[in-house]
């Protein structure tokens, strides 16, 4: 069974003009080599006028639209490797090499380098090791950067007795850009009836107050039959459905309307 592979090409400007790399002459070569390799080239991704170094700074992927097609098509296309005439024609900058050497790892995939024919990404070389190291450091600090923005955005809105963000619970709604809740009189209902039946039968198990809702017609947020489970979440928000607030260890009263 033959190797199943795609190609890649680009150009940009100064490197058609200086290098005479046109696309046209990188997809024959690339198809040459798949034919005397006989290699399965199931498809080729182009790039023209785009820098090879050219990355988005502040998501820290590479913003190139074929070569992002590409990586996103390697979830579902099963293939070994990406042909192309050389490296440079993928990255030019060792950071950009980082985003694509992680993400075809990801997916098990390795490049063939036409001009350079005992390249691998998986052949251990001590640069990678430092500029993925790096990249790693440089994830994680960035996800931390944005969560903490977030908790201190949130802890303020709580503070504040605000919704703070996330879905809203069961009996509210929350409309895009408000910073307030609303009752959801619908689910509101549903609300006050779990509490009323918890209230007159306080032998009664969880599942027998969902039984109870389900015969009576009432749904869930997503319009499913009610289990313990939903119904536990309710009856564990009582001081929130009172009007209350709480996020993290900030505790205040809250400037939604109490359902209860």
């Amino acid at each position: 069974m033959k190797e199943r592979v795609v190609g890649y090409v680009r150009v940009s400007t100064q490197g058609q003009v200086k290098d005479g790399y046109s696309l046209a002459y990188q997809v024959e070569e690339i198809e040459k080599y798949c034919k005397e390799k006989n290699l399965d080239l199931i498809g080729i991704y182009k790039d023209e006028g785009i820098s090879g170094a050219r990355v988005d700074e502040n998501g820290l992927t590479v913003d190139r639209e074929g070569l992002q097609e590409m990586l996103l098509d390697l979830k579902w296309r099963d293939v070994k490797s990406v042909v192309v005439l050389n490296t440079s024609r993928l990255w030019r900058a060792d950071m950009v090499k980082a985003i694509i050497h992680r993400e075809l790892k990801r997916y098990g995939v390795d490049v063939r380098a036409i001009e350079q024919t005992t390249y691998s990404i998986y052949a251990y070389d001590p640069n990678d090791f430092l500029i993925n190291g790096m990249m790693e450091l440089l994830d994680q600090y960035h996800r931390l950067e944005i969560a903490m923005k977030l908790g201190r955005g949130r802890r303020k809105k709580a503070q504040q007795g605000g919704y703070a963000g996330g879905r809203a619970a069961y009996g509210y709604s929350a409309k895009k850009g408000q910073k307030t809740l609303e009752v959801n009189e619908k689910q509101a209902e549903v609300v006050r009836r779990v509490f009323f039946l918890r209230e007159e039968h306080p032998k009664w198990s969880l599942s027998e107050i969902a039984s109870v809702l389900n015969r009576e017609g009432y749904s869930t947020m997503k319009g499913k039959s009610f289990t313990k489970m939903q119904v536990k979440r309710i009856l564990d928000r009582e001081d929130f459905y009172r009007g209350n607030y709480q996020y993290g260890n900030v505790k205040t009263k809250g400037i939604h309307p109490p359902i209860l």
